[in-house]
């Protein structure tokens, strides 16, 4: 059967192309019109020279003669269905109506050109071509050996600079943690993107590219700023075509090496923070955004192009989705292109990657869209993010097993996965005994520290470093000059004010100060008072009885104390405890009595078992348990002001006594990891529970 074939448009250039992987030469179709570039193989190349014989039988049987391929008029087909999906036929008679239908069903209805508009559009804003010809030719210092050794001795010197001043450093980037810090980031990284931008448009430029536009493209409503560098498919050498999807990533990098310097040596000011903006601003843009290759970003392109894999991300899906559907079904299909297996595994392994950081970037924005908008707003645009990017791969996969209903219901493989994905569901909504693990603290039922108090000198020692005390017993004998003087002095006053209040009645003179003495004396007598209730200090005593520990070596009698200097720890020998909180989910799991198991942080300390004695009813609004915060390295999210530590949620404390413990656990503190089991719960309630809890917080207007 003869199968004419339809004209080529006449505009259509066909350019040499980079060697492909498998060592074949490739070429490059232009269309002009749409300035868009096709790579195609050795194969189509050569049909494409021989399209002029006008029929596909004649063009296969040329080509197989001329060369060593062998064709058949089925791959003339192929690139015939190839050209004419990508209209690059000419128009034949009578066309018009078919080339609208095709342009209304690429465009969609309104709500379809609504929904990419929302996603993903472009605004051209400049044309840069003229002024980059007159100025590319002159920025050619930066792409010299001379300006390379420069930069990387700039990035060294500022590294090290940074490693002795990392707390100033530091510090810098945790105070431009605020609004107007963060105003000063956005201007810092709009001035490196247009500089990431123009890195990319003069490096095409010097290979001979034009650079028609340059603009601000919108992904979902986010401004990224682009280069229309679609001419570099012009460049026959792939080291070049790196070279320009490279620029950008390593014009930032050089921002952020002479920026990281000038912070360095710069003196305090305003160039100083300029520096350091940029510095941060850029390594931080360079590595989270434009070097991931899990994004069409930079990183994707060079990635792309230098294993040589146009459309890397399609064909890693399209390869991940048949390992999927093998892992799953066994169906025995043949993969959609044959790799090495070293390759193939890798690309297998990167779409799933991938997968897993488009899901939690398009959550995120999904969420802040939520957050930014009005509420009814907010909603809609949630869903949409979540109905496009989220569910609508499933639900494409889902028909593409539906389409291979037959040879997976066939399948003995089909039965082995469908009894595990039961076991998960199983294992999800069967009861299970639960066991919640947070930090706590292992410390003695009771213990008191003492502190010396106002200039205080050591009198005696009456109990030794671990010696065992009974309550009431005198701990440490100290003495005041300064109190005992105050004490004298307060003593003769209310001797004096006693006399002459005694003496009155027969004095008109001390009879008419009488109302006067009798304030004064009230006035001495509460000042003896609260000396006395000062010195119970210089003479502390034991209010339980205990073990006294971690007594200052350097005491001694006639020593000389500071203020608020400890001195010794009194060590309740009644028991352990352990305290422990938990959240609003967790505490409703656990009950009075419930067991427990402690194992300390260190590996010296000791393990005990617990029994739960005490569960607050209301949350702790401060942690008196600095240790177990999150800015500690406990569990419990806290953050701390003036002084005091305060939870970011709701947390209730649970005190546990000590069952059995170890030797080690005696007399001292320790921090630890607290394993309660409590009762038996659903898994997937949690969960459930948890998201409808949100949806009903969010459901009000």
């Amino acid at each position: 059967m003869r199968i004419p074939l339809p004209a080529l448009r006449e505009e259509l250039a066909l350019l040499p192309g980079p060697m492909l992987a498998d060592g074949q030469p490739s070429h490059t179709l232009h269309d002009p019109v749409r300035n868009q570039f096709f790579q195609i193989d050795w194969p189509t190349f050569e049909m494409l020279r021989r399209w002029h014989l006008g029929e596909a039988g004649a063009v296969a049987a040329a080509v197989s003669h001329d060369t060593a391929l062998q064709l058949a008029p089925d791959d003339v087909e192929s690139a015939l269905l190839f050209l004419r999906e990508n209209q690059l036929l000419r128009p034949q008679a009578g066309a018009a109506a078919d080339y609208a239908a095709r342009l209304q069903q690429r465009r969609g209805g309104w709500g379809h050109r609504l929904l990419h508009n929302y996603l993903f559009f472009r605004i051209p804003l400049v044309r840069p071509d003229a002024w980059l010809t007159r100025w590319a030719p002159r920025l050619s210092l930066f792409y010299s050996r001379l300006f390379l050794a420069l930069t990387l001795a700039a990035l060294g010197w500022g590294a090290i600079e940074v490693f002795r001043q990392w707390e100033s450093f530091s510090a810098t980037l945790v105070d431009t943690i605020s609004w107007r810090g963060l105003i000063s980031y956005g201007i810092a990284l709009t001035a490196v993107k247009v500089l990431h931008e123009l890195g990319h448009a003069i490096t095409a430029k010097r290979f001979g590219c034009r650079v028609p536009t340059m603009g601000v493209a919108f992904l979902v409503l986010w401004p990224v700023a682009y280069t229309d560098t679609n001419d570099v498919w012009k460049l026959t050498e792939r080291h070049q075509r790196l070279a320009v999807v490279g620029a950008g990533v390593l014009t930032e990098l050089a921002v952020a090496a002479w920026s990281t310097l000038a912070w360095a040596l710069l003196p305090e000011g305003t160039l100083k923070s300029l520096a350091f903006l940029l510095a941060t601003t850029t390594l931080i843009a360079t590595l989270a955004i434009n070097a991931s290759p899990f994004m069409r970003f930079d990183g994707y392109f060079f990635l792309s192009d230098w294993l040589q894999m146009p459309n890397l991300h399609a064909r890693a899906f399209a390869l991940a989705r048949w390992d999927l559907r093998e892992r799953l079904f066994a169906l025995g299909e043949a993969p959609p292109e044959h790799f090495p297996r070293a390759r193939r595994t890798s690309l297998i392994l990167f779409a799933y990657a991938t997968w897993i950081y488009r899901l939690t970037v398009f959550l995120g924005i999904a969420a802040l869209v939520y957050a930014f908008f009005i509420k009814a707003v907010g909603i809609f645009l949630f869903m949409v993010e979540i109905g496009w990017f989220v569910l609508r791969p499933f639900v494409q996969e889902l028909k593409a097993w539906k389409t291979l209903w037959p040879a997976i219901r066939r399948s003995r493989r089909t039965r082995l996965s469908a009894a595990i994905a039961l076991l998960l569901l199983l294992l999800l909504v069967v009861p299970w005994p639960a066991r919640i693990s947070t930090s706590a603290v292992l410390r003695p039922a009771a213990q008191l520290v003492l502190y010396a108090p106002l200039r205080a000198q050591v009198q005696a020692m009456p109990v030794a470093e671990g010696q065992h005390v009974a309550a009431g017993t005198i701990l440490l004998q100290l003495s005041s000059a300064e109190l005992e003087g105050r004490l004298r002095a307060a003593t003769a006053r209310e001797e004096r004010l006693q006399w002459q209040i005694t003496a009155a009645p027969f004095d008109p003179e001390q009879r008419a100060q009488w109302q006067v003495a009798q304030e004064q004396l009230s006035a001495a007598q509460a000042e003896i008072a609260a000396i006395h209730a000062d010195a119970v200090r210089y003479a502390p005593v034991a209010p339980f009885s205990g073990v006294l520990r971690d007594l200052s070596p350097d005491m001694q009698p006639g020593v000389w104390l500071t203020r608020q200097e400890p001195l010794a720890r009194l060590v309740s020998d009644q028991g352990l405890t352990v305290v422990t909180y938990l959240d609003e989910d967790e505490i409703n799991l656990i009950k009075t009595g419930d067991t427990a198991h402690f194992h300390a942080d260190a590996p010296e300390g000791p393990s005990a078992t617990l029994e739960v004695i005490g569960i607050d009813r209301d949350a702790s609004r401060t942690l008196p348990e600095a240790e177990l915060a999150s800015l500690f390295g406990g569990t419990v999210v806290a953050r701390e002001k003036n002084g005091q530590i305060y939870p970011e949620r709701p947390v209730y404390r649970v005190t546990l006594k000590v069952r059995e413990a170890d030797d080690t656990a005696a007399q001292h503190a320790w921090r630890g990891t607290v394993v309660l089991s409590g009762q038996w719960t659903v898994p997937a309630w949690r969960y459930l529970r948890g998201a409808l809890a949100v949806v009903r917080r969010e459901a009000g207007f």
